[in-house]
């Protein structure tokens, strides 16, 4: 038997062949079961209702073919197993509809197509997870918030370039992080914007015939806007690359603090200490408190960039028209983004609340530092009235100085060596006393006097704090009144499907 004949009598000589169904066909009909149904079904609910109130069909007509929709059992669909002779989940409910109805449910597909359809599906299967993962989000950032206050006196040393700066709190370095994640959450609002958007009426590309209504399928579906331009409607993508983008972003920026509670978690930084459930024995060490929870958020918050970078890549020089590379190969590779990302929010929020800090070992270590010697050199231009980059020369002379000698920690810096190094630089010692040398070097002063928008100051974070949970409050109620909307026109389409079965019986 030849190569080619081995073939055809291994995949078959029909459509579909046997490679192509369990490549293809039945993984994409076992991700459209979970994720389509519901808004397939509503879709073809809102659709009927729309045909008779045009008069496109009968109230007969869809009667008959509003019990077959509401007849349709999501539950025994998602349970089944794919079946060769449909192409998809699409026609599978099709092939259903007709088998109750008669083939008066054909006109069921009266100025639509598969392609407005499917894109309708998509958008609205992802508004709804755009809400979820903005749960998740909004979730941590109220945790984020709770730290912050928490923290708002744990003074640390602050680092840039992987080096000691100046000192801060941990307070201020929570609220950072909230300041990002409200970015990440803005990103994500706007992406839901572009995607609650109605593709309905466009059909295969250049709209329809038929005197249907778009407006009236946006509303039904409790979409936002119509997509204006058919051809765009079936074509256009950046509404998921626009949602890629932004989970793959929000993966990025937060995969930048677990690197950093990973080092401060070590024996060396010792900045706080997990809580028993998020660490992991050594089966050889009996030492070892494994921080796998961050471990593995690290490296699950890559995976979510690389599935977002997967949705990316996936549409890249596609030709802008329908197309499957933007369809239901691509879908679940976001969707799986952002399960994950929705995840690691919650998880990263009970790890950092039941941390416990060592907030004795960070102040003391800023005491040590050189890093409080900013505050030193603004001291110096406010008491002798040297500009600042006199001030910078004196003290950074005076650090060099220890450091070449084999000294690193700030209590061997003293008013006479700095002294020493004003005489080179300006002629004459400093007119500071001994009790404003301390104090400037003091990081709880250093943090104090920080009192600037932005800055660490206490003062300036309880404001700062009060600020973050009005918006906090605003953005809750931003996604309250989202899914109320969502919920508010299922329930409208289920009264339709209701009225139906009634005048069946």
């Amino acid at each position: 038997m030849t190569l080619r004949n081995q073939i055809i009598e291994f995949e078959g000589e029909s459509f579909p062949s046997k490679s192509y169904t369990s490549m293809v066909l039945k993984p994409a009909y076992n991700e459209a079961k979970q994720n389509f149904l519901k808004s397939m079904l509503q879709i073809h609910t809102a659709h009927l209702v729309m045909l008779q109130e045009q008069g496109l069909v009968t109230e007969e007509e869809a009667k008959k073919i509003g019990q077959a929709v509401g007849d349709i059992e999501i539950e025994k669909l998602q349970k089944g197993e794919y079946d060769p002779r449909f192409e998809d989940l699409f026609f599978q409910v099709e092939h259903n509809l007709i088998e109750q109805a008669g083939d008066i449910a054909g006109n069921l597909h009266i100025g639509r197509s598969r392609n407005d359809m499917g894109i309708a599906i998509y958008r609205m299967t992802l508004r709804e997870k755009i809400l979820d993962l903005l749960e998740g989000a909004l979730h941590l950032r109220e945790s984020l918030i709770e730290l912050s206050k928490e923290h708002i006196d744990t003074i640390m040393i602050g680092y840039t370039h992987t080096q000691q700066a100046q000192p801060t709190t941990l307070g201020h370095y929570f609220n950072a992080m909230t300041d990002m994640l409200t970015r990440d959450i803005t990103r994500l609002q706007s992406a839901y914007k572009t995607v609650n958007r109605s593709s309905m009426g466009a059909a295969a590309l250049t709209t329809s015939g038929f005197p249907i209504s778009r407006s009236r399928m946006q509303e039904l579906l409790g979409f936002e806007d119509i997509i204006d331009n058919a051809w765009d409607a079936v074509s256009g993508a950046d509404y998921i690359m626009e949602t890629a983008t932004a989970v793959q972003i929000a993966a990025l920026n937060l995969g930048r603090s677990t690197q950093d509670f990973l080092l401060w978690g070590t024996q060396e930084f010792a900045a706080f200490r997990l809580a028993a459930p998020y660490v992991q024995i050594s089966s050889i060490m009996p030492q070892k408190r494994n921080p796998v929870s961050i471990e593995h958020m690290r490296a699950l918050l890559s995976g979510v960039a690389g599935d977002a970078q997967t949705v990316l890549t996936m549409v890249h020089n596609t030709p802008f028209g329908d197309i499957v590379d933007t369809e239901d190969d691509m879908q679940p590779y976001l969707w799986k983004a952002m399960d994950r990302l929705k995840g690691i929010y919650h998880l990263l929020s009970s790890v950092l609340l039941t941390m416990n800090v060592d907030k004795d070992l960070l102040l003391n270590r800023a005491k040590e530092s050189f890093a409080n010697v900013t505050e030193l050199a603004d001291t110096i231009v406010r008491e002798d009235g040297l500009s600042f980059r006199q001030s910078h020369h004196i003290v950074s002379g005076a650090v060099t100085s220890l450091t070449q000698a084999g000294k690193d920690s700030l209590r061997d810096l003293t008013l006479a060596l700095v002294n020493e190094h004003a005489e080179q630089v300006i002629g004459k010692p400093l007119t500071l006393t001994e009790d404003v040398f301390k104090n400037a070097l003091n990081p709880v002063y250093f943090v104090h006097v920080r009192i600037l928008p932005g800055g660490p100051a206490p003062s300036r974070m309880t404001t700062t704090l009060k600020n973050k949970k009005e918006e906090q409050k605003q953005l809750q109620g931003w996604m309250k009144s989202k899914k109320e909307a969502l919920e508010q026109y299922e329930q409208i389409l289920k009264v339709y499907v209701q009225q139906w079965a009634q005048k069946g019986e």
